[in-house]
């Protein structure tokens, strides 16, 4: 492991986005709000579709894991950075730095399939309701599922090996809120041409094909909304795939932002970006996906007063 030889037991310091105790406070509060916000509304979603059988069907059955990915995303982050905020030792190992962007490409990456397998998924609800039940069979969705799980670790332990050949001698300061891939890239003293060109073209591939993928479900979609006659029912139609395209615009435009561009122009602007999707979309899921949905309300409802564990009739 040529990065880790000629370093102690500190190998990074996280620096965060602001070095001024002033900010660094303001900082601390917003991000802690936004994490507890986070946890709340991902915890509530599973316990609620866990809870209630009239919504164990496959479109929450993926809701509730793409809550816990958003759970388990912000919390790979969030709490080392709340941390570092607070302290006056902002080190972070190097065991540690890449174990966490281990856990922060899988889990991006598992976003964004779960987010494709769940626009399949409504296509198939709108373009081919009478065939639904037997497409998007419990067995069908445990299999997308698990290709989605399968794909992500593979592709974070690609990523992350690839990262253990970089050799860093020079600065180990990170003016970050969490060791992420192109930062990382920028301390490297040894040629990283490589690893550059293989995150773009398998990046490409990652994200982009499910994305395309999500535009073709979502122009039939569309389409098949238009043919619907009832006026209340195109509408309730068309707000749910507004919603879910504004959340899909917010992920892969500030994932683009990021990742797809060469690493000489990466600057601290696209910290901005990196926010974005690392902390604002997580906590927007439960609230986009869910709480406009009228049986997560009562779902919702039910649990809140302890009614959510006991069998519906």
């Amino acid at each position: 492991m040529h990065g880790g030889n000629q370093t102690g037991v500190s190998d990074f310091l996280l620096l965060g986005i602001s070095e001024n105790p002033e900010q660094e406070r303001v900082l601390f509060w917003m991000f802690l709000s936004m994490y507890l916000v986070t946890v709340v509304g991902n915890v509530s979603i599973i316990l609620a579709i866990g809870s209630d059988s009239r919504l164990h069907t496959p479109m929450y059955f993926f809701l509730a894991n793409l809550s816990f990915t958003d759970l388990f995303f912000v919390t790979n982050t969030i709490p080392k950075m709340l941390v570092n905020l607070q302290s006056q030792n902002k080190a972070i190992s190097y065991v540690g730095c890449l174990t966490q962007l281990y856990f922060l490409v899988s889990l991006v990456t598992l976003d964004n399939l779960i987010l494709a397998t769940m626009a399949y998924d409504r296509y198939v609800a709108i373009c081919r309701p009478l065939h639904y039940v037997t497409v998007m069979s419990p067995g069908l969705c445990i299999l997308l599922l698990t290709s989605c799980w399968a794909l992500a670790v593979l592709y974070g332990l690609m990523l992350t090996l690839l990262m253990t050949k970089v050799t860093f001698c020079g600065s180990r300061k990170i003016h970050y809120i969490f060791c992420e891939m192109y930062v990382l890239l920028r301390l490297a003293c040894s040629n990283t041409q490589i690893t550059h060109i293989v995150l773009i073209t398998t990046g490409i591939f990652i994200f982009l094909t499910p994305f395309g993928f999500m535009m073709v479900s979502y122009v039939r979609i569309v389409r098949a909304i238009l043919r619907i006659p009832s006026a209340s029912s195109k509408y309730k139609a068309f707000s749910t795939c507004g919603s879910h395209l504004a959340v899909v615009s917010l992920f892969y435009g500030t994932l683009c932002m990021v990742y797809l561009q060469p690493i000489q122009t990466y600057s601290m602007k696209d910290s901005v970006a990196t926010v974005m999707y690392a902390v604002v979309t997580p906590m927007m899921n439960p609230f986009i996906y869910s709480l406009r949905n009228k049986d997560m309300h009562g779902a919702l409802g039910r649990l809140f007063q302890g009614k959510g564990f006991q069998r519906l009739t």
